[in-house]
């Protein structure tokens, strides 16, 4: 489903201007603590990274456009803690109580963090569903833009790539399907491709039509032309 944080290929948003290469990681030093709460927060394996996507695409749209990056992540963290449990609405107005929280054991410790960072979130599974294209062969993606498991759910094919014929340009193996495990539906691995669309197929007046844009998608997202 189209949302209003799928932004990409959209007009009317102004301008995007780059960050200076001598900018600060962090303009504000809240944003670096930002981070680090949701990174701490995700070690406590209360979800994963889908789970995480998706609850920033149901920010509501008020909040989506008017907040900034970080406020974004800190907002749907906050969202997702008591979504599932680990604190009540009631923690945030009062701070919670002095006893040991029932996850305090999986808390992440400073001298943790740098493994955990450099381990990341692999989603590479075993190839166990037949590959259905080959390299060079020409595909569509499906329309509407939707998650077909879930009415209204996450799912990682753009808005702007609907219903567009590409190339497959390489297989990645078999990836995690991020339209399943968003909703604890399973990982349910399926093959990831490389697509190369010319920008003529995307955009009507592409400022450049000789280019290509190369998008990651899932099987399930296309259809032998």
């Amino acid at each position: 489903m189209t949302r209003v944080h799928d932004m990409g290929g959209r007009f009317g948003d102004g301008p995007v201007r780059p960050e200076a290469e001598d900018a600060p990681v962090f303009a504000e030093k809240w944003q670096g603590r930002a981070l680090a709460v949701t990174l701490a927060a995700g070690s406590l394996g209360q979800w994963n990274l889908d789970v995480t996507r998706h609850a920033r695409e149901r920010l509501s749209p008020k909040d989506s456009v008017r907040f900034s990056y970080y406020e974004r992540w800190i907002s749907a963290l906050a969202d997702l803690l008591v979504e599932k449990g680990v604190l009540s609405t009631q923690d945030y107005s009062d701070g919670g109580t002095a006893e040991p929280h029932p996850l305090s054991s999986r808390a992440l410790k400073a001298e943790s963090v740098a493994a955990v960072l450099a381990k990341g979130g692999p989603t590479e599974r075993p190839l166990t569903v037949p590959a259905r294209f080959e390299a060079g062969q020409r595909v569509r993606t499906v329309r509407p833009t939707a998650n077909r498991l879930v009415d209204g759910g996450h799912t990682r094919l753009p808005s702007y790539a609907s219903g567009a014929v590409g190339r497959i340009v390489r297989l990645h193996g078999a990836h995690v399907f991020p339209d399943s495990n968003a909703h604890g539906l399973g990982e349910a691995p399926e093959p990831l491709y490389a697509v190369a669309f010319a920008a003529s197929e995307l955009w009507a007046q592409p400022e450049h039509p000789n280019d290509e844009v190369v998008l990651d998608l899932w099987q399930s997202y296309l259809e032998p032309i």
